[in-house]
């Protein structure tokens, strides 16, 4: 068996995409044979989170302890480098597809309680490709009697080729998260005047990323949307997010070897690093059978094409 279980692939208006079994991750997409996302080998693991689900939180949990409903609970630590529980408790859990057309592909996880987490999620993704690209549901259903802490994100890595450098960045964030040396939050800045201010497209270069944005600028739907652009072809990538996501993680992985600035992580987050101790962006879960008991985001990628 590959390392990352059962593939399921989805095509559709020139879209192809790889779902697997490991982690509900996107270990693939492309559009008529260009690659759209830095995934991973069928016969390898993700590295570096590539392509996997980050429920039912995204980042970082400091010492891996939040206090809820006036108990403590303390998380093992994921990341011993960081001394943090970082990305959820879904992410190299089995998935099992319940729905599979040509188009998409829906897989679920029941999240158990456990030391850290007591409280049971069944957790749901939803793949489907059209004309649009790449769309993409998360949801959680609380089955616990208590109300349960929750907030979600994913780990694509966006391409244009290979490389980050000479791309365009398009940014739609006015404010980044400052983190100290472990990525845990320590305040927020504007960005104007900084390096990290691509609100207006402008080359990469240099700049490095490990950063959490917010207050993204929307359009009139409400959606926010992040642009990769090579500006000597014209071509691109996009990834877009709801009103439910009210954070954008980027990540160049300048300290990874061998993926150094090869790709660029654009990661869709309803909260950011630490949320279930700052409250930022967490959703509380009704108990089971309740009104708000449930809760869905959606991001979606699409390749960009001269000035489309």
């Amino acid at each position: 068996m590959d390392p990352s279980g059962e593939q399921f692939q989805i095509e559709g208006s020139g879209y192809r995409a790889v779902v697997t079994e490991s982690g509900g991750a996107l270990r693939l997409l492309e559009h008529r044979g260009r690659p759209l996302v830095d995934g991973f080998a069928q016969h390898e693991m993700s590295s570096g989170g590539r392509g996997q689900l980050l429920m039912p939180w995204p980042n970082r949990i400091r010492d891996g302890v939040h206090e809820f409903g006036g108990r403590r609970h303390q998380l093992a630590l994921s990341d011993p480098g960081t001394r943090t529980a970082s990305h959820g408790l879904a992410r190299w859990a089995q998935w099992t597809a319940v729905d599979q057309q040509a188009d998409s592909v829906t897989l679920t996880y029941r999240v158990m309680a456990q030391t850290g987490y007591p409280w049971t999620l069944d957790l749901r993704v939803t793949y489907s490709v059209s004309p649009a690209g790449l769309r993409v549901t998360q949801s959680a259903t609380n089955r616990s009697s208590e109300p349960a802490p929750y907030a979600s994100g994913a780990h694509p890595y966006l391409c244009v080729g290979t490389g980050i450098d000479h791309l365009e960045l398009t940014l739609p964030a006015t404010r980044r998260v400052l983190t100290d040396d472990r990525l845990l939050p320590t305040g927020e800045e504007e960005v104007a005047g900084t390096a990290h201010d691509f609100r207006t497209p402008r080359t990469i270069g240099s700049t490095s990323f490990n950063d959490a944005f917010g207050d993204l600028e929307r359009d009139d739907t409400g959606t926010a949307t992040v642009v990769l652009r090579d500006p000597a072809s014209g071509d691109g990538v996009a990834l877009w997010v709801d009103t439910a996501h009210g954070w954008i993680q980027l990540f160049s992985a300048d300290e990874v070897p061998d993926k150094a600035r090869r790709s660029l992580a654009v990661e869709p987050m309803t909260a950011p690093a630490d949320a279930f101790n700052s409250g930022a962006g967490l959703v509380i879960l009704a108990p089971a059978g309740q009104d708000g008991a449930r809760v869905s985001a959606t991001w979606g990628v699409k390749e960009m094409r001269n000035s489309t």
